[in-house]
């Protein structure tokens, strides 16, 4: 069976130096952050979103893109390389989780490269002038060292620190050092970026900060070729966050600033707006109509610089926003993702196919005409084929999904998810008390962001799989049936395939290192779906607080039925290894 990981999917063979800029397109990358289909008109959201609408009606739709990973840092990594956030070599990574012997935890532990195999420094070697505007999210201390010493080194600003003149001083100097640091990484250009998550004393969205940057870049680059990573800080956050934002139309990136061109709508006269199309303007709708509007003035610019035709503009948040840290579909991985380009894109179209944002960096490099590096690993295919009608021969059956200790195999209809903890991580969860247990079974190791899945009844089961058309929100984990064993070993072999590719061990799938066997921590999946898990706060029934210990025995009522879902699990697994081993004998 043809799987899409591989190290030469794409052949580029074009003489940049011979290519007329002209006769490539401008790109521009926007990426947001936290954003479900339902957040967008045009996906059938109840909302006000009508730049996105109409860039899906002059573009095409794609209603199966995935992202990689579902936390920030690991998917913006692979919107930057095309790799997985799983074949990071940054040193960052290799600290967190071992050399290749050892199983790949990818979370927030990846950073760019040293080596600068990332599409800003790969497409300026074109001919490309690049530029990158808003959250970066992906500095390392490890791989860029001298970026922390001196009086030009990163300053740590406490989150309790003051408002201010000094603390806007230093939150302006850690915006200047970002852009060194991001010309060091190989982009042309940068301005006003956030090297992270906004954080206090001045954690305001602030759109039209980063949309001033971007018309700034393209006003200067008009003549091209040029690609511009922009990304936004919305929707990160509470919904009423971003509405609170719109109060604090100073506060920016670079601390608290005395103006700012007026480039978008005036916020007042977009939340009337709001308001007459019948929405609340204190709602989320807030926030999805804000970052709809700097969309809008960047399309406008376009037009108005007579460079809209030729410029491929794409739209993708980083993850979704309820199953963060998963690698659930819905509301995780699954996200809605928009592409204009006039000359080439047909309006109108609707594209089916499983796409995902490692795709999107070799597509840039296809229309582009700009050759990778030998030594530049990529993972993912481009999209050019799909352009045309949403439709190509022979296109991927699959994806592979990657957070933490969790892996997921999905096509057009089914999801397989494997959890498999390591077996240090495995110690730990034998140790847990029960209020513990959460935070040491979460895929990322952490409560919060990292057990939003948990409201699935499935999240922290070894082995899952859900029917995506029949149970969309994956409520129902049909692993253990006896009536879908031949479905589960053909999901485990795609995934062992991709596994393969990826060269480091992974549960029983891929032995080796520090990687462990399922069946180990049975009794605490038992227990830790007792809990009443909301956010960081883990409530313990009465129960296990008189025996807050993990070898608490089940109530007598369920004792039965707790053995035999444990006997399930057992004969599942059994013969899913029973089988892998048949193929690796044929």
């Amino acid at each position: 069976m043809k799987t899409y990981l591989s190290f030469s999917i794409f052949c580029l063979s074009a003489v940049v130096a011979t290519t007329a800029h002209g006769e490539r397109p401008n790109i521009i990358m926007f990426l947001i952050d936290d954003q479900n289909p339902s957040s967008i008109a045009a996906f059938g959201g109840d909302t006000c979103t009508p730049n996105l609408d109409r860039m899906a009606e002059e573009g095409m739709k794609f209603t199966r893109a995935y992202v990689s990973s579902s936390v920030c840092t690991p998917s913006r990594y692979s919107f930057l390389t095309g790799r997985f956030a799983g074949n990071s070599h940054s040193k960052l990574y290799a600290e967190a989780v071992g050399g290749k012997e050892n199983q790949g935890l990818p979370n927030f532990n990846v950073a760019l490269e040293r080596d600068n195999m990332n599409v800003g420094n790969v497409l300026r070697e074109a001919g490309y002038t690049t530029g990158f505007v808003g959250k970066y999210h992906l500095t390392s201390k490890l791989d860029f060292p001298e970026f922390y010493k001196g009086k030009d080194g990163w300053i740590d600003i406490p989150k309790d620190a003051s408002p201010g003149a000094e603390t806007s001083a230093q939150f302006k100097h850690n915006e200047r050092w970002m852009r060194r640091y991001l010309q060091t990484l190989g982009f042309s250009w940068a301005k006003n970026v956030y090297p992270e998550n906004i954080h206090s004393p001045y954690s305001s969205h602030n759109p039209e900060w980063t949309t001033v940057a971007a018309l700034e870049f393209i006003e200067e680059n008009k003549d091209g070729p040029f690609y511009l990573h922009l990304c936004s800080t919305l929707l990160h956050g509470p919904d009423k966050s971003w509405r609170k934002s719109m109060d604090h139309p100073l506060i920016t990136g670079e601390g608290e600033v005395r103006s700012l061109p007026k480039v978008m709508t005036p916020r007042a006269e977009l939340l009337k707006t709001i308001a007459e199309k019948g929405f609340d303007p204190d709602s989320h709708v807030a926030g999805e109509a804000w970052i709809d509007d700097s969309l809008g003035t960047i399309l406008r610019k376009l037009k108005e610089l007579g460079i809209d035709d030729n410029t491929l503009v794409v739209f993708a948040p980083d993850h979704g926003r309820d199953g963060k840290g998963s690698v659930f579909s819905h509301g995780g991985c699954q996200v809605p993702m928009i592409m204009r380009w006039p000359e080439e894109i047909a309006a109108g179209q609707v594209c089916d196919e499983l796409v995902q944002n490692i795709d999107l960096v070799p597509t840039f490099f296809d229309v582009g005409k700009a050759e990778k590096p030998n030594s530049y690993r990529i993972d993912g295919q481009s999209l050019t084929p799909l352009l045309k009608n949403g439709k190509a021969e022979d296109w991927r059956d699959h994806l592979y999904l990657e957070m933490g200790a969790a892996r997921a195999t999905v096509t057009k209809d089914w999801s397989y998810i494997a959890v498999r903890h390591t077996k240090e991580q495995i110690a730990a969860i034998k140790k847990a008390t029960p209020k513990n247990l959460p935070k040491a079974m979460s895929y990322i190791g952490r409560l919060g962001i990292g057990v939003r899945g948990a409201d699935r009844p499935g999240f922290f089961d070894e082995d899952q799989l859900y029917h995506l058309e029949r149970d969309p929100k994956e409520m129902k984990n049909l692993a253990y049936k006896k009536s879908q064993a031949t479905r589960m070993n053909e999901m485990r072999n795609l995934m062992q395939q991709d596994l393969g590719v990826i060269g480091r061990p992974f549960g029983e799938f891929v032995p080796g290192g520090n990687a462990a066997e399922p069946g180990q921590i049975d009794r605490q999946i038992e227990i830790v779906k007792q809990l009443e898990i909301r956010g960081k706060t883990v409530t313990v029934p009465e129960a296990l607080m008189k025996n807050p210990v993990v070898t608490d025995e089940p109530a007598p009522d369920d004792k039965a039925k707790k053995k035999a879902e444990r006997e399930a699990r057992r004969k599942a697994r059994q013969e899913a290894k029973s089988n892998n081993q048949e193929d690796s004998d044929k």
